[in-house]
């Protein structure tokens, strides 16, 4: 029966996620600087035209390339915007060691 349980918790755990982002209560927002703002600018033309282009025209290597520059970007943005996600799997097991642990 344990393992029944623990089978259903884990897989429920871990084919659920969730954004959680910062709430404005917590503190205040760092602006973004003008090189920040141009670089996100920049990053932003760049997934547009990448969105923009026939892709049907495209081998599969240079297909699966921009769609690793696309991931590459978007992760930089998000740095750039301060965006945190943690999945409900990882919050879980956070929270289970905290319970643990004290």
């Amino acid at each position: 029966m344990k393992k029944l349980l623990y089978t259903l918790i884990l897989t429920v755990t871990l084919s659920t996620t969730i954004n959680a982002k910062t709430s404005n209560n917590e503190g205040p927002k760092t602006e973004l600087t003008a090189a920040q703002k141009a670089e996100l600018e920049h990053i932003t033309n760049r997934v547009e035209a990448i969105k923009a282009t026939n892709k049907s025209s495209l081998t599969k290597a240079e297909r699966k390339a921009l769609r690793k520059e696309v991931k590459e970007l978007k992760k930089r943005a998000d740095f750039l915007n301060q965006n945190v996600t943690l999945s409900l799997g990882a919050i879980i097991i956070i929270l289970l060691l905290l319970i643990i642990i004290l």
